[in-house]
């Protein structure tokens, strides 16, 4: 006598399986075990996909047509990653409006084809987004204005080489979206920062390295209150040092961890400011900062309970002569690492 299972007992089979081969290799079954499989997979990721796992093997090309095929079949989706699509177009993306609700997490790095239109299809379908990397997609403010009206539990989103996104589009974000913890902005030269004025409190995380930020846009980015950690690096040819003394203000009371590398119209004063002002500070990046003198790094010693400094090119600097890194040792006697190598990594996701 044939015994068939009933669809529960083999949708709980399915959600048992830990490895990711045995729940890849449930649906070659038979056609049943598939159509359990289908409804039932959370995440897609494809061979176009920018990962350590993949980066050997041959792209798959997924332009819209099959996309449209995918979300139609596998419609309970937390997660979509399609970066490096690149012959993929916003039509490709119509299914979410439909098959979208349940996605918490989208990367789109290197679609070059997802314009403003691929964001209110988004912005119709996925209204439960948390997650969104939009990495050199051609987006503008528009886009971002749909986006952030719709999705409004957005966490975390990366808009690095972003570069028609101006303040229009961050005010946008950070209005809308109240619940913010990470925005990237790396190479948006166009944002000068005052968009992030009134900023929710939840934000902690900013990059926005090689950024044109304003000393107004660093006022703003403060504005929230809750920055953790803020990557302003290289802007010694768009900013003045004291335009960073903010920081130290006030609004910076929280910040563990910043980085400063190659800003380097940053002087004393301004180190003097922010070690005063900024009591939780952890970790600081100040490589190539040749502007600081000894009285800028004795007030990191006498201030900050820094747990680690990066002062990789202090060849560079005011304190050139042989065993210089035990002389600013002497100087920032608090800190208890002093790393020379720059391997200063992002703590913004």
């Amino acid at each position: 006598m044939e015994i068939s299972l009933p669809d529960d007992c083999l949708t709980f089979i399915f959600e048992k399986l830990d490895s990711s081969i045995d729940r890849e290799s449930f649906g070659l079954t038979c056609h049943r075990f598939l159509q359990i499989q289908n409804p039932n997979r959370k995440s897609l990721e494809f061979g176009c996909s920018f990962s350590r796992s993949n980066l050997s093997e041959t792209p798959i090309n997924i332009d819209s047509f099959i996309l449209d095929k995918l979300i139609k079949r596998f419609t309970q989706l937390n997660s979509l990653n399609l970066c490096g699509c690149v012959n993929l177009q916003d039509s490709g993306l119509i299914q979410l409006i439909n098959h979208g609700s349940k996605l918490h997490t989208l990367y789109l790095d290197c679609c070059f084809k997802i314009t403003d239109s691929g964001l209110s299809h988004i912005a119709l379908g996925c209204q439960s987004l948390s997650f969104i990397s939009l990495y050199r997609c051609p987006i503008t403010d528009i886009g971002l204005q749909h986006l952030s009206k719709s999705c409004s539990s957005l966490k975390d989103i990366n808009l690095e080489w972003c570069s028609q996104i101006t303040d229009g589009g961050i005010s946008a974000i950070t209005t809308n979206c109240r619940h913010l913890r990470a925005v990237k902005i790396s190479h948006c030269d166009k944002i000068k920062g005052v968009g992030f004025n009134g900023c929710s409190k939840t934000l902690a995380c900013l990059e926005a390295d090689s950024c044109k930020i304003e000393p107004e846009g660093i006022l703003g980015i403060l504005s929230g209150g809750g920055l953790e950690y803020l990557n302003v690096s290289c802007l010694s040819w768009c900013i003045r040092g004291d335009g960073l003394r903010s920081i130290g203000g006030g609004f910076g009371k929280n910040i563990r961890v910043l980085d400063f590398r190659v800003c380097r119209s940053v002087g004393d004063e301004t180190v003097i400011e922010i070690a005063k002002g900024c009591p939780m500070l952890q970790e600081w990046n100040l490589s190539l900062c040749s502007e600081i003198g000894v009285l800028g790094w004795e007030s990191i010693g006498g201030y900050c309970d820094v747990d680690r400094l990066v002062s990789w090119g202090l060849s560079c600097l005011r304190l050139r002569g042989g065993m210089w890194k035990l002389r600013l040792k002497k100087l920032c006697v608090s800190c208890r690492n002093i790393s020379l190598d720059d391997g200063f990594k992002s703590k913004c996701g």
